[in-house]
């Protein structure tokens, strides 16, 4: 069930620890809202020279009150945060929300203290939001202890940023979205966005969570949490770049992820992940209204050839069809229409709307009912009569009046359909816009916007999931080249044949032991083709010996390996790796391999352990698949061999904390199985 936080989000009571008369303060911004909700629970103000804050008695002290407090806000300078930590927990607190900062963000001694505090926190069986936060607020429970006050609605909204939280309460305004609860994160000493997207899953009133994060603290435990959410989660993350990197760290202490692996672990676990505020508010008002597309067709509706070429161009971008119509729907366009209209998809009123605004609903219904479309997108003028009111002549008011009934039947059949629509007009705003945005009908001023919230609808790659770390295993002390190689084969990964050698003489005995072609390999150099450290294709006992005086005589390496040649026709080069992120733990990369890994870089990033039916989607979904397929002749590889080398190699290293980074490359994958050509494995 996770933590419980109902003392944070429905306290007893609350006591403002540090409010102020004092406008700059941020006491006096939490005290003015905190007593707000005073009908709701007991509010008290804490001053410590006593007196008024806010025309209200202040206490100068929590011990001062004489009485229990439930929920305690700390919002005193840094210097005396520790003792007004501790004087709540003695007051009976069961949860404190930290503003005050100077901890982590500040550096090692910073973290020491925050660590300390935290520590106490937990210790007296207490939950504590931040510190370094800028408040908390709970709207189905009359709970506003933040600077701001947050429209109602169902969006969770959990931000390590104040002032995005505003813009984002300005962009969801025109969509009719708001907030159920709002969480300044801050430096997550104590309760973590873990624990608030745990809870806020299981709050009744929000239907969708929006997060903001810098940190993800436990990435793996973030991506578990969020795939079993069976809310929508929309991830706005910072960080991955360089700068804003930098920034993150400055601002929170921050630890940032590269996009790799936070883009692979919001597939896995299906989290919507966006770039922008914008990217953030279209996928929050495409999933607030539960519809999801079967599949990722759409029709586009439209009242001028422009508006719906631009619009068709969108949602081919945004990885989406526009097919065209069958005959049946055709037919019915034509009969709804006139003669002008294109009814091939884009459907193109031309000028219809005009004559008669009903058209619009007539063929939003036509294309809903379409089996061939799985969603529907309008895109243009529609808006624009109720907009302009009179002022389009003498039938001004007539088409409004039209246009607005016409927007209320579609927005009457839209709740009862499945179907997504989405609206893009040059009109947001207008009375006929604002009718579809009240029913749920996400209305953009933007086309592209329009086409990105259908991609939120539409199916994309199936959630797998994260797939549990296994119990570790004896921890390895040697990952030589030959030491991984063993113990990948113990693993179950097949090799060739291969000796370690040092001199010509073991060398030759090698040689005697399997046939040729055989492979020379210099140990003990991480890249040994870069460093000419590998020979290939030795046909004999006396090419593997001129090769190996030669190789020695440069490199004078301790050892070598002596292995037999695969045979490479009809295969194809894959690399497995696994790195492990110190935020989402083990990361498996997947792609084509051999000598030109880096320079193509056909890669796919998953969370591991990968089972074998996630591998083989994720070579399916490479850019070079087809090559698994067989061309110019050559026969198909066996697929499934190679998804179950992955399953073997990843679940390997995920059970081996102690690997930082673990390579097979290349895992040749041939039409009767596959070997491992390769491995590397390097210590944390």
């Amino acid at each position: 069930m996770g933590r419980d936080l109902s003392a944070l989000f429905d306290p007893v009571s609350v006591a403002v620890v540090g409010a102020s008369d004092d406008p700059a303060k941020y006491g006096h911004a939490i005290a003015a809202q905190a007593v707000r909700a005073d009908g709701r629970r007991p509010v008290h103000l804490v001053n410590r020279r006593g007196g008024t804050v806010l025309g209200r008695t202040a206490a100068p002290s929590l011990s001062a009150l004489g009485e229990p407090v439930d929920l305690a806000v700390v919002s005193v300078p840094a210097a005396g945060f520790e003792d007004a930590v501790d004087e709540a927990l003695r007051c009976g607190a069961r949860a404190i929300v930290a503003i005050t900062a100077g901890f982590a963000e500040t550096g090692e001694a910073g973290r020491l203290r925050q660590r300390a505090v935290a520590e106490r926190v937990r210790a007296a069986g207490a939950v504590m939001v931040g510190p370094n936060c800028l408040g908390i607020a709970d709207n189905t429970t009359d709970l506003f202890l933040a600077s701001d006050t947050f429209t109602p609605g169902g969006i969770a909204l959990l931000s390590q940023s104040g002032n995005l939280a505003l813009e984002l309460q300005l962009r969801f305004r025109p969509h009719h979205l708001g907030f159920s609860r709002f969480v300044s994160l801050g430096n997550q000493a104590d309760v973590t966005l873990v624990d608030l997207l745990a809870d806020c899953a299981r709050h009744e009133g929000t239907r969708a969570i929006a997060v903001y994060a810098e940190d993800f603290g436990d990435g793996r435990a973030f991506a578990e949490a969020a795939a079993d959410a069976g809310k929508p989660v929309v991830l706005l993350t910072a960080g991955r770049g360089d700068a804003s990197a930098r920034s993150a760290q400055s601002h929170t202490g921050a630890l940032t992820t590269s996009a790799d692996v936070v883009t692979a672990a919001c597939r896995d676990a299906g989290v919507e992940l966006v770039a922008t505020p914008r990217e953030l508010t279209v996928a929050v008002a495409a999933s607030i209204g539960g519809r999801r597309a079967a599949g990722r067709r759409v029709a586009v509706l439209t009242d001028g050839g422009g508006h719906g070429v631009v619009a068709a161009d969108a949602v081919e971008a945004a990885g989406l069809s526009v097919p065209e119509l069958h005959e049946p729907t055709r037919q019915k366009l034509r009969d709804a229409l006139w003669e002008q209209s294109a009814v091939a998809n884009p459907v193109d009123l031309a000028g219809m709307g005009e004559q008669d605004p009903g058209s619009y609903a007539e063929t939003v219904a036509a294309l809903q009912a379409a089996e061939e479309a799985d969603a529907v997108l309008m895109t243009g003028y529609f808006g624009g009569y109720a907009a302009a009111g009179g002022g389009l002549g003498g039938g001004g008011a007539v088409l409004a009046t039209g246009e607005q009934e016409a927007a209320r039947l579609i927005a009457e059949r839209h709740r009862a359909t499945a179907k997504p629509l989405v609206v893009q007009s040059m009109y947001p705003d207008s009375p006929s816009c604002r009718t579809l945005a009240a029913a749920g009908i996400p209305v953009f001023a933007a086309t592209e916007d329009a086409a990105l919230a259908l991609a939120a609808t539409a199916p994309g790659a199936p959630d797998t999931g994260v797939t549990p770390l296994p119990r570790p295993a004896p921890p390895l002390t040697e990952t030589g080249y030959l030491e991984t190689r063993r113990a990948l084969e113990e693993a179950g990964l097949a090799f060739p044949a291969a000796r370690e050698i040092h001199d010509e003489a073991e060398l030759l005995s090698a040689a005697a032991e399997f046939h040729g072609p055989y492979v020379l390999k210099a140990l003990h150099l991480l890249h040994k083709s870069d460093a000419g450290g590998v020979a290939l294709g030795l046909a004999g006992p006396a090419e593997l010996l001129a090769a190996f005086r030669e190789m020695h005589a440069r490199l004078g390496a301790p050892s070598y390996s002596v292995e037999a040649m695969a045979d490479l026709t009809d295969g194809i080069e894959l690399i497995v790796g696994v790195n492990r992120d110190p935020r989402f733990g083990p990361v498996a990369m997947v792609g084509l391999g051999g000598i030109l890994a880096e320079a193509l870089r056909d890669v796919a990033f998953t969370l591991a352990p990968v089972p074998a039916d996630r591998a083989a989607t994720l070579l399916r979904g490479l850019r070079t698949a087809t090559l698994l397929d067989g061309v110019r002749g050559k026969p198909p590889v066996d697929v499934n061999a190679a998804a179950k080398a992955i399953e073997r190699i990843t679940a390997f290293a995920a059970a081996h904390p102690e690997i930082a980074e673990l390579e097979v490359n290349p895992l040749l994958v041939r039409p009767d199985g596959v070997l491992a050509l390769d491995s590397r494995a390097v210590l944390a």
